[in-house]
């Protein structure tokens, strides 16, 4: 789609206030100025204060000690569970722009303003498991040997194919399957999956405290991300339709089997699982993520976007 079609059909881009608003150039000039009352909005406010910690300031002392008591299986289980993550937040990292660059063609600045927090933080978390592998695991070897089919499916092409659909085709229909892609999918399934394993492994064992720190920070940010996508999915639902809701419902179709079958290979390779790990733990764990946004989602074809924009609306999101 070129464009002039996408300007066309979306007058709110930041092109038309330009070439319409006359003494008005920018947003924050004009009488609209900034809706503080918008969940993205109050999603920016929350990242100012909860989303400054720094992967560099957290002591790694006493996960060194750790680390070496651990066994063979222990550790294997670590680093393949933290190559998924590392590579993962690398590709959410990369494939995050063009939806940006979306919202502000189309004018939405409250949403680009949180997404710059969005981005900032998910290449904080690239060097978070970037550092542990550092400088606890201390290895420099390819770890690719650990991304088993269905996380390279997901990873290596729909998450990459969805985001970058956006740079030629930015209609609601394009904008639905990369949200459900990036944030049902990659973050409400697979990453809250994973946060709960290094839970189970970390805590419920007193194990490498510096790297349970990181995830405790790193689950409160995802949690502002995936109210934003449970947001965005939910403001197009609204505007658009069915015919957005039946395009969630198809994506997420496509992709939730995949995603199971993620967490079925990050296990299947042990014979006896380290940690006493249960693996229908994990797949009720993800199921019952995934179900929560799904259901909070379609609730949005029966609202408005007043009733969604509610700050209480909000607090209400599971996250």
């Amino acid at each position: 789609m070129l464009l002039h079609d996408r300007r066309s059909r979306v007058p709110q881009t930041r092109w038309a206030m330009r070439k319409n608003a006359m003494g008005h150039v920018f947003q924050t000039t004009s009488q609209r100025g900034l809706n503080h009352n918008l969940p993205p909005m109050r999603l920016w406010h929350k990242a100012k204060k909860l989303g400054t910690w720094d992967p560099r300031a957290i002591s790694l002392d006493r996960d060194i000690k750790d680390w070496r008591a651990l066994s063979p299986d222990q550790r294997d289980l670590i680093v393949r569970l933290t190559s998924l993550f590392q590579a993962g937040e690398e590709a959410v990292t990369l494939d995050l722009l063009p939806l940006i660059m979306v919202v502000a063609e189309e004018g939405r600045l409250e949403e680009e303003m949180f997404l710059t927090a969005f981005l900032w933080e998910e290449a904080k978390h690239v060097e978070a498991f970037r550092r542990f592998l550092d400088e606890v695991v201390c290895t420099h070897e390819d770890l690719s040997h650990y991304h088993t089919p269905n996380y390279s499916r997901i990873f290596y092409r729909e998450l990459p194919a969805a985001l970058n659909r956006l740079r030629h085709d930015s209609s609601p229909q394009a904008q639905a399957e990369a949200s459900v892609t990036y944030n049902l999918i990659v973050e409400g399934v697979l990453a809250e999956t994973g946060y709960h394993a290094y839970h189970a492994i970390l805590k419920r064992n007193d194990l490498l405290p510096g790297m349970l720190q990181m995830m405790e920070y790193l689950k409160r940010d995802e949690s502002r991300h995936l109210a934003y996508g449970v947001y965005l999915l939910s403001r197009l639902v609204i505007e658009h339709g069915d015919p957005i809701w039946n395009a969630i419902e198809r994506r997420m179709g496509e992709l939730l089997t995949p995603a199971i079958e993620v967490v079925n290979e990050l296990f299947e390779a042990y014979p006896v699982l380290p940690f006493d790990l249960q693996v229908d733990e994990f797949i009720a764990f993800a199921m019952a993520q995934f179900q929560a946004r799904s259901s909070r989602i379609e609730k949005a074809r029966g609202q408005t976007l007043e009733q969604l924009n509610r700050v209480d609306e909000l607090e209400q999101m599971p996250v």
